[in-house]
């Protein structure tokens, strides 16, 4: 009976996580006579997550090739670091610099709860390529996703997270103790946010 009320309850929290993410506005298109953001090629970021992240080429290779099949060519990607800790519920804290061509760096915060079948904490390093994302500042809102972990003194994976028609790819790979499943959300901000909703 306590795993189907942990069931609901988390469900009921995704529920209202994309209710919240689908009830803030969506970024207006580029304006008109601008061009779509120019996108990186796979070879462009397999060297960079290969080297930010620290895990050979062909780790790198390997995930980079997968979201380019599920999602084409990234238009940005932030490169950060994060901590998270969970017990059933968790949290997530990070921060970053968010990449596009032809734009200045900016700094990304992102925090965030989940609620899952999951216990540890990790300290990751995080690579995030973002999928049509015109401008900056349209990753600034909640992003909902499932994700699983598995941390045994280090790991890398990835996971997806949408809202509208901004996908974002974390790859995470990272040191410490956990094990699990969640669901939950991240905010990405401009500044840091200690309460994560």
């Amino acid at each position: 009976m306590d795993r189907r009320l942990l069931i609901l309850s988390g469900l009921a929290s995704v529920a209202a996580g994309s209710a919240v993410a689908q009830d803030q506005p969506s970024p207006p298109p580029p304006p008109p006579g601008q061009n779509p953001a120019p996108t990186y090629s796979d070879d462009e970021l397999t060297t960079r997550v290969s080297d930010f992240l620290g895990v050979t080429a062909e780790s790198a290779g390997a995930a980079v090739e997968r979201t380019f099949k599920d999602n084409g060519r990234p238009t940005g990607y932030v490169a950060g670091e994060e901590g998270s800790a969970a017990f059933v519920f968790g949290l997530h804290y990070g921060k970053g610099l968010l990449y596009m061509k032809d734009r200045q760096p900016m700094t990304v915060y992102w925090q965030g709860p989940s609620v899952g079948f999951d216990a540890g904490g990790n300290a990751s390093r995080v690579f995030v390529l973002c999928y049509n994302l015109q401008y900056p500042d349209a990753v600034f809102r909640r992003f909902p996703g499932v994700e699983g972990s598995a941390y045994f003194i280090g790991g890398m994976g990835v996971n997806y997270q949408r809202a509208d028609s901004i996908t974002l790819a974390p790859m995470r790979a990272g040191l410490g103790l956990r094990l699990g499943a969640n669901v939950g959300y991240l905010a990405y901000s401009r500044h840091r946010n200690i309460i994560p909703l």
